[in-house]
């Protein structure tokens, strides 16, 4: 698992030379226009008349943090599940008429969201919106589907989770990390979970969370807002709302100590994580901090030129990979994250050693301001190729409003992490990347036994994999 911070993007250093100005003229979500339905629902349209394509998505204020043991993954499998059929639509047919009508689509599940997405020709919106409609209220959910599908779920989870030392260690990891925060919880669910979850359980879920008044729609493209509004006000308006009754705070208790884990697993490499606990923008009291995090996992891990790559990849050669990463678009607190692998002939006990050298840096001395000033003009860049990108340009707004910040607080963002000076960098290294707060795990890989006992067809020769 490699960690790439937010900010930094190594593919847009070639315009780094973009001007702020630049940036904010074409940033944008301060031109999202907003409508609301009678029944709740939200709608956010962005016009971007480049190309005549138009990206539609449907955000559920639901995903894994919503869950509760006993019924993890449940999010999920309900995703795959909207795919299944509904009173007037066979199972698959939603997929079919969207390919025949030119489009692609897809959805996710995360940690704070369940999503759903189409790209089409702009003349093809409707078909979309018909079909998105039916589903959030119309949905038939049949025993044998459900079979079918959490069987590919727990395929899923062995081909991704179980079988991968790395996603592994990162979910035992993420569990260790926190106790009490619903993040403990892993988005694809445990095993016992998706075991014994049942075809109720799924009803339950849906008749719950998918209501247009726990929903987002976001359209980016070449449309007009209004007409978008119309269009969505004819599908989505006749659905009934209802009242979404919103969770209990489960805030993560205070850790009082590092914790550490081992993880034992078939692996051709030890593998090292490291986790503070950290404020989110939605959490945070002083939102500086939070971009002062953001700036210093640029430090750390912003490309060639950072102090990862230069000091322990190229340098010391004590690692074959370093990496940081920060997200502050959670919905609760969350980690900063360090991940490493140590080069041969070097231990994994090198390498955390390296990394806390590197985090006591940061903490007892300012960073330069040609870092920062490398990291800010990174920032401006990334920002302009982000809007590249119409589905990138819904992710960013999607995702905000549905973790309860306002997406204008994208318009924010340059100006927030140029305001960011290595004193304030420093505070936050001070404040949080400390051992109360620190959760600490290692692959420790493991031989497999029937390769190691198993004799070579030829004496002599090598079988090791």
């Amino acid at each position: 698992m490699r960690l790439v911070p937010n900010l930094v993007l190594s593919a847009v250093l070639a315009v780094s030379l973009v001007s702020p100005l630049q940036a904010k003229h074409r940033d944008g979500a301060s031109d999202v226009r907003q409508y609301m339905l009678d029944n709740g629902m939200k709608i956010l349209v962005k016009e971007d008349h480049r190309a005549p394509v138009v990206v539609s998505q449907v955000w559920y204020k639901v995903g894994s943090s919503y869950e509760h043991n006993g019924i993890t993954g449940v999010s999920h499998v309900l995703e795959h599940m909207m795919f299944k059929g509904t009173k007037t639509l066979g199972p698959n047919e939603f997929s079919k008429i969207i390919a025949a009508n030119g489009g692609r689509e897809n959805a996710f599940t995360g940690k704070d969201y369940t999503a759903y997405f189409q790209r089409l020709h702009k003349d093809r919106l409707e078909v979309s919106m018909r079909l998105e409609a039916d589903r959030m209220h119309n949905l038939s959910l049949r025993e044998e589907d459900f079979v079918k599908e959490v069987n590919v779920v727990k395929e899923e989870r062995r081909l991704r989770t179980e079988d991968k030392p790395t996603s592994l260690t990162y979910e035992q990891f993420i569990a260790t990390a926190f106790q009490s925060s619903p993040y403990h919880h892993p988005i694809i669910g445990w095993m016992e979970d998706l075991d014994s979850m049942q075809l109720e359980d799924l009803q339950a879920w849906y008749e719950r969370w998918y209501s247009p008044s726990n929903a987002t729609l976001v359209i980016i493209g070449d449309v007009q807002a209004d007409q978008v509004y119309r269009m969505a006000k004819k599908h989505f308006g006749p659905i009934p709302g209802s009242k979404v009754k919103p969770l209990k705070p489960q805030r993560e208790t205070k850790q009082r100590g590092e914790r550490r884990l081992k993880v034992r697993a078939q692996a051709e490499v030890p593998y090292l994580l490291m986790g503070y606990k950290v404020p989110v923008l939605l959490t945070a009291k002083d939102p500086s901090e939070v971009y002062a995090l953001e700036v210093m996992a640029g430090v750390l891990d912003g490309g060639n030129s950072a102090r990862f790559a230069r000091e322990l990849v190229r340098g010391t050669q004590i690692a074959v990979s370093a990496g940081a990463g920060y997200d502050m678009y959670d919905r609760i607190d969350n980690l900063f994250l360090f991940d490493g692998r140590p080069a041969t002939g070097h231990s994994i006990e090198e390498l955390e050693k390296a990394l806390r050298e590197q985090i006591a840096r940061l903490q007892t001395t300012l960073a330069t301001q040609d870092e920062l000033d490398r990291i800010k003009a990174q920032v401006v860049a990334a920002k302009v190729y982000e809007l590249d990108s119409v589905f990138y340009q819904g992710m960013q707004i999607g995702t905000l409003e549905t973790v309860g910040l306002d997406h204008k607080q994208l318009d924010e963002y340059v100006e927030r992490v140029r305001a960011v000076t290595p004193a304030q960098v420093q505070a936050v290294a001070k404040k949080y990347l400390i051992d109360e707060g620190l959760t600490v795990a290692i692959l420790d890989p493991m031989k497999d036994e029937t390769e190691k006992n198993k004799e070579p067809a030829v004496k002599g020769a090598d079988h090791a994999k």
